[in-house]
């Protein structure tokens, strides 16, 4: 089977991108969620990568699920029992939120096309998202009959709030680029064209920075989420006597100080 994440490096940076467009790139293997968490494993353990770009080949970003595997039964929901499905969401789809919410270095989403129910929280699932002007946005489930299996419901409302998360998974509306980007779907709508630049245009400015710090600033970020504040306060006093600790610390700090560019080595 080909790979559905084709992969480049580019120096620093990882570029993703799903590769079955003639599927709309939709996430309907065992195989595509086993992907995810491999590349995932292998960038977390990869000091030389610093950032990650998430796009789609051809016109969609993702389509989500494969409405045809699901009239059949022959994707993630198996006709044997509903705790057969339930197992099989478990050992698949909702492996990537774990794989790619977590993994340590930033993820830019470039979002090509449009990004529907499973597309939309794999979006979700990264850090900062970029829209072509072509993008459209829907958390569809309901118009399918069935729920957010892959995270959504949490996902979602940390990224628009409780109110539009609420909205669009009850109406299963679709939102183009630019309402996306008034409800902070997207931080950022560009013309079609100019999206893989623009993303990598951000991924270059994260990346001049010292790897570590990025990738500590990003945990803290992510415990934020549902961490008491004593208890992060405590999580980043810890995360900074590391960060002092580093070459790359001196080094911006010599950088700073001589007035010259900083060379940081992720030691």
């Amino acid at each position: 089977m080909t790979p559905f994440l084709d992969v480049t490096r580019d120096g620093p940076i990882l570029i993703l991108t799903m590769s079955r467009p003639h599927e709309r790139n939709a996430i309907s293997e065992i195989e595509y969620c086993q992907e995810f968490e491999a590349i995932a494993e292998q960038v977390t353990d990869d000091i030389g990568i610093a950032t990650v770009i998430l796009t789609g080949a051809g016109s969609a970003f993702s389509s989500g699920g494969n409405i045809k595997k699901m009239r059949d039964r022959s994707g993630f929901a198996p006709r044997e029992s509903a705790i057969a499905t339930r197992n099989s969401y478990r050992k698949t789809i909702q492996r990537i939120p774990l794989a790619l919410y977590n993994l340590e270095v930033p993820v830019i989403a470039a979002i090509n096309g449009p990004a529907i129910g499973a597309g939309l929280d794999l979006a979700c699932m990264c850090d900062i998202r970029i829209a072509s002007e072509k993008a459209t946005f829907a958390e569809s489930f309901v118009k399918v009959g069935i729920v957010p299996g892959d995270g959504g419901a949490w996902l979602l409302p940390r990224v628009v709030g409780m109110s539009k998360a609420v909205e669009m998974s009850f109406t299963g509306d679709t939102l183009t680029s630019n309402e996306a980007l008034a409800c902070g779907l997207v931080s950022k709508v560009v013309p079609h064209e100019e999206l893989m630049a623009s993303a990598r245009a951000m991924a270059a400015r994260i990346v001049v920075n010292p790897p570590h710090s990025v990738r500590l600033t990003k945990r803290l970020l992510r415990e934020g989420q549902h961490m008491r504040l004593d208890s992060l306060l405590e999580l980043s006093a810890a995360f900074q006597a590391i960060a002092h600790e580093t070459e790359d610390h001196r080094e911006a700090l010599d950088g700073l100080l001589e007035k010259r560019p900083a060379h940081f080595k992720g030691r």
